[in-house]
């Protein structure tokens, strides 16, 4: 919650607006509507040689536990080139994208998660500032009690069924709140 006016410093006041479904700040003195808007995480699950591309996580929340590549996308860019940046940010890897393969809304945290489907351009990857290690994993290596987050859990699961059909769709769920 914001308490003062981005445009005129004045305070602000959480209400709704005509015409509005949602609550948002509303500046008391010059009538800006400060909205407040879910957040996208985007990602990649990166595949090289049958193996997975995986980060443990330099960074809360969730320190120490591991993850695909991914995070917040960044104003000005694609879902795709969010995929490549924050790929090669945290696992200094480059990846050609395939396609988006699944996204999980979390409405009780403002998220949304997009994940797509990559292949790494080389078999070089290092860890980047917000990961500790990067490594590769063949699908019986994976170490799901230390994955990170139930998107990359439900991400993961969805991706080795898909590829043991020989087949990849589009996959979206949500993730209720508790």
């Amino acid at each position: 919650m914001i308490q003062y006016c981005n445009h005129c410093g004045a305070g602000v006041t959480f209400q709704f607006h005509p015409g509005d479904s949602a609550a948002a700040n509303i500046c008391d003195a010059c009538g800006h509507i400060h909205y407040e808007n879910p957040r996208l995480v985007v990602g990649c699950v990166v595949e090289w040689e049958d193996r997975i591309l995986l980060c443990r996580r330099a960074i809360e929340p969730r320190l120490g536990f591991w993850t695909l590549p991914a995070g917040f996308m960044e104003n000005g860019e694609t879902t795709a080139q969010a995929a490549i940046r924050e790929t090669h940010e945290e696992a200094g890897a480059r990846v050609q994208i395939d396609a988006p393969f699944a996204m999980i809304s979390i409405a009780h945290i403002n998220q949304v998660h997009l994940f797509y489907r990559g292949r790494m351009s080389s078999p070089h990857f290092a860890a980047g500032v917000e990961s500790l290690e990067v490594d590769l994993y063949h699908p019986d290596q994976i170490p799901w009690r230390e994955l990170a987050f139930r998107s990359v859990t439900l991400c993961l699961e969805r991706y080795f069924a898909d590829r043991a059909k020989g087949v990849f769709g589009f996959h979206e769920t949500d993730i209720p709140a508790g």
